[in-house]
């Protein structure tokens, strides 16, 4: 799903991004509400960026992604956590291309969203390069998630992965 996004773009710089997991549900612009065999996803744009919320059978987890005031989180290049019976795996990436690739890219990228049913994606209003997109699937029994965050003044991309799912023990 694509949608233009009714208000201003928030996010200056890519650098300005942070990351926190738990955080309750933020004021959301857009949202698609996607069920992944016994997982409830919400894919939520926010004025800053985005949040997913995942609900399944064993419990929740929230990721934000956002321009976070106050926030002492920096976007980190990898995250791995292990919190109950759940395991928890993010990266991210800022990709700086060329004004020319950099435009190439965007709408390669939201073409890629916008068609699929798993797919959400805001474009800013001011700069058809200006977007969050964001692509949820299940694969192996763990709920994954792709983010992009397009900063074309800067001609950088941040790009996420997130991966959940239930902490497999080990076998001997």
């Amino acid at each position: 799903m694509l949608t233009t996004l009714n208000t201003a773009y928030t996010d200056t710089r890519a650098a300005d991004l942070a990351w926190a997991l738990g955080r309750e549900p933020l004021p959301a612009l857009a949202t698609l509400d996607i069920e992944l065999a016994d997982a409830k996803l919400q894919l939520r744009l926010l004025g800053a960026s985005h949040q997913v919320l995942l609900e399944e059978e064993r419990g929740t987890c929230s990721e934000t992604v956002a321009c976070i005031a106050g926030s002492s989180s920096p976007l980190p290049l990898g995250v791995a956590k292990r919190a109950g019976d759940w395991e928890y795996e993010f990266a991210a990436r800022v990709e700086t291309l060329s004004r020319g690739s950099f435009a190439g890219r965007a709408q390669e990228l939201l073409a890629l969203v916008a068609d699929h049913p798993n797919g959400l994606a805001g474009v800013f209003p001011g700069s058809p390069h200006a977007f969050t997109a964001m692509l949820a699937q299940r694969h192996d029994g763990q709920v994954h998630w792709r983010t992009w965050h397009a900063y074309p003044q800067e001609g950088q991309l941040v790009a996420t992965r997130t991966k959940v799912g239930v902490r497999v023990p080990a076998t001997l």
